[in-house]
């Protein structure tokens, strides 16, 4: 393997012509010149300069690997930028998973941050409700609902956003619907309308708050995604029961009432790829997520005050 440095500084004596100029371009002393281009004679096993009069010129192995001297060296400028702008998150992809309720209420605000700050970044997004077993198939920054204190393991971190109190959905002339909060207990015989496909933290932290108010949810709809849900309440099909930012955008005529005794919360986290979290674009993101998660706290607390 030829020694890169090695050639720059060759390089450097067939450009200015002699030793001593090559030294001072390159602000180092004629004796460190010669003996970068003497290791490289020995290196190539080839005579690369000889004498002409005060100076020196290139011999004809000399000019050939002068030539392709500067093909090497105008690529590894180009890697060297290319590096430089990763670094600085100028260039490169970031993939990023997300769960239907957070799409429309935060996702817009990270892409438009990450647009503005790395136009030359590429940005992947998947929808997706769970996060993978195979830390492989993960993405580099993820949006889920688990557990507090939740460590994904495989190379990733969690980091906690919010905790997304749930609220009842209802029809503004419902019985319920002027109240300021609802005892869970009270929805046991109303007709519900699901909003939630049977797995995942959502649907179960819904499910351990009727169990431990001393029912089950008694579906009479099985809707699987929220505006569905809400449709549904709309047309007096029923109720429905989702976290708060799930009812963050209701249409008129609907209500979002907070739910009580027991009080369901999820937990929303930004899981990232330890590989990426110290780059410039993934910080972006978990400082844009940490920023529409608080704008959201409050939102909510002001609501209620």
């Amino acid at each position: 393997m030829l020694d890169v440095h090695r050639l720059r500084v060759f390089r450097s004596v067939v450009a200015s012509g002699s030793v001593q100029a090559a030294a001072a371009a390159l602000g180092y002393t004629p004796s460190a010149v010669s003996q970068h281009v003497a290791a490289l004679q020995r290196e190539t096993g080839l005579t690369l300069l000889e004498r002409a009069g005060r100076g020196v010129r290139p011999t004809a192995s000399g000019l050939a690997l002068a030539a392709q001297a500067d093909g090497v060296l105008a690529r590894l400028g180009e890697a060297e930028a290319v590096v430089a702008d990763l670094r600085a998150g100028r260039t490169g992809s970031l993939s990023v998973a997300y769960f239907a309720s957070v799409g429309a209420a935060w996702l817009p605000q990270v892409v438009r941050r990450l647009t503005a700050d790395f136009p030359g970044v590429r940005i992947d997004l998947e929808l997706r409700e769970t996060i993978p077993d195979d830390p492989d198939a993960r993405a580099d920054v993820q949006l889920v609902v688990a557990p507090r204190g939740f460590d994904p393991g495989g190379g990733f971190r969690s980091h906690h956003l919010l905790d997304d109190p749930y609220v009842v959905v209802l029809r503004d002339d419902h019985p319920l619907a002027s109240r300021g909060e609802v005892e869970l207990a009270e929805l046991r015989d109303e007709r519900w309308v699901d909003n939630d496909f049977a797995r995942g933290w959502c649907r179960r932290t819904l499910v351990e708050a009727c169990t431990a108010a001393g029912f089950s949810p008694p579906f009479h709809v099985e809707a699987h995604d929220y505006p569905t849900a809400i449709a549904f309440v709309g047309a007096g099909v029923g109720l429905t029961v989702l976290p708060a930012l799930g009812a963050a955008h209701l249409p008129p005529g609907l209500v979002a009432v907070p739910v009580v005794r027991p009080a369901p919360v999820r937990s929303i986290h930004a899981v990232l790829r330890d590989a990426v979290v110290g780059t410039p674009p993934a910080r972006a993101v978990l400082d844009t997520l940490h920023e529409v998660a608080r704008a959201r706290v409050d939102l909510v607390g002001s609501r209620s005050t």
